[in-house]
């Protein structure tokens, strides 16, 4: 074991990624270096941040907890996110973990380590959330790897869907000072980055919390207009109830703001969203969609979807089909419904069968597929400028996204990496559309 060394990986969503960039950073100040499995036997640490938002996500958390402890057997490790919020016992009975740790200490993990080498004993630090009203403050000044940098400005769900467990594993929504967020955005920026996502659990709640009345539009525009020299804002998620007048007029009147929104839908069924308890209805919501495309015509407007939700009928689930067709989405991310035990949805009757679930999601990603090829064949043969973020060494080429998230793969003698450039966009260097958005870092 080569002391000093840190090997770091999660699942999950771009807060997940946010998190373990921040701790990163944290041991990379402390003396700590990364883990390189090609020269070095085991890391001294090894961190996983986990995800629970589906029943799928918890497997592959056990699955790689264990497949680390039984690697590297002799390191000091640290899981910590929404699952071992969930069953953190669990986790440090059954899977070999050293420090578990919820959605809460992170700032702690450092001194927890150096704690648990001197005592050899092994930590489970769980908070209530319901006793912590604070976002807590972990500034981030770089990324290993990424090229494109997350921000993560609010933590807790206020929303309580009937599916959803994260309220319940993340506590209530905490807004981050819009100072710090600013603070940090342009060190980011000085530090080179060129693009910066804003990400949290629930930015719908942004604000609420906040003595200084700033809300979530407030926040953006605050960006826009401290930040001149920022290229690209993008939002990683945003809800319905966000898309204000002066949001879309900010998508009016900043062209560095990303051409590209991701809106769940979640379901198109007016019954079905009403038993979700998602806080919108579907006019409303075909109405701002309206509005968004009258002052950018061509953004792309992607989606989440769940299918399956207990008691949808098939005629519910074609509501949902159709309704995605009408708005015209450019990907619609489709999950079957997951039983999520404490959540009001998994104590419904009339649970949807495995089966049942599996054809519409094929139905429904089929729909997705002509509705990405047929918003992609608009852009084919056109001179687009791209943001080069990463290197491919297989295929020799630099892949980069544009404003509206197109993806392309380019050979280039220049080096291209966290460079701008116009490239003419075609079947021959396009990806799939959204090929690279749920890559994740493993450090």
């Amino acid at each position: 074991m080569i002391k000093n060394t840190i090997l770091i990986d999660f699942l999950g969503c771009k807060v997940n990624s946010y998190e373990v960039e921040s701790l990163a950073n944290i041991f990379n100040k402390r003396g700590y270096h990364f883990f390189d499995a090609k020269t070095e036997d085991s890391p001294e640490v090894i961190i996983i941040n986990t995800c629970a938002v589906t029943e799928t996500s918890v497997q592959k958390d056990r699955k790689m907890i264990r497949h680390y402890r039984s690697l590297y057997q002799d390191s000091i490790l640290v899981v910590m996110g929404c699952y071992s919020q969930y069953q953190g016992k669990f986790i440090l009975e059954n899977l070999g973990a050293n420090i578990v740790l919820g959605t809460s200490n992170r700032d702690k993990v450092y001194d927890l380590v150096q704690e648990f080498k001197e005592k050899h004993e092994n930590v489970l630090l769980h908070d209530d959330h319901n006793s912590i009203k604070k976002y807590e403050e972990i500034e981030l000044s770089s990324y290993e790897h990424n090229t494109r940098a997350y921000v993560k400005i609010q933590d807790g769900c206020n929303n309580f869907c009937t599916y959803c467990l994260i309220p319940y594993v993340r506590g209530r929504s905490r807004s981050r000072d819009p100072e710090d967020i600013v603070s940090e955005i342009k060190n980011l920026v000085k530090n080179g980055y060129k693009e910066v996502v804003l990400t949290g659990i629930d930015m719908s709640s942004y604000g609420l919390d906040l003595e200084k009345i700033v809300d979530f539009s407030g926040l953006i525009e605050k960006i826009l207009v401290e930040i001149k020299d920022l290229y690209r804002l993008r939002i990683s998620s945003i809800e319905e109830s966000l898309l204000d007048e002066k949001f879309i007029h900010l998508l009016a009147e900043y062209p560095n703001f990303a051409n590209h929104l991701h809106i769940p839908l979640q379901s198109g069924s007016r019954r079905i969203v009403e038993l979700m308890n998602r806080k919108y209805d579907l006019d409303g919501f075909r109405e701002k969609i309206k509005k968004i495309r009258e002052v950018r015509p061509d953004i792309s407007l992607t989606t989440d979807v769940i299918v399956g939700f207990p008691s949808e009928t098939d005629a519910e689930f074609m509501e949902t089909y159709d309704f995605c067709k009408e708005m015209r989405f450019s990907k619609i991310h489709v999950f079957p419904y997951s039983i999520r035990e404490g959540t009001v949805a998994a104590k419904m009757k009339d649970q949807v069968s495995s089966e049942t679930k599996k054809e519409r999601v094929r139905k429904l990603s089929s729909l997705s597929n002509l509705l990405q090829e047929e918003y992609v064949t608009d852009f084919l043969d056109k001179d687009i400028e791209f943001l080069f973020e990463s290197y491919n060494p297989k295929t020799d080429s630099y892949v980069g996204h544009s404003s509206n998230y197109l993806v392309v793969s380019f050979k280039s003698d220049e080096v291209l990496t966290n460079k701008i450039k116009k490239v003419k966009y075609n079947l021959k260097n396009k990806l799939n559309f959204w090929q690279c958005q749920n890559q994740k870092t493993r450090l």
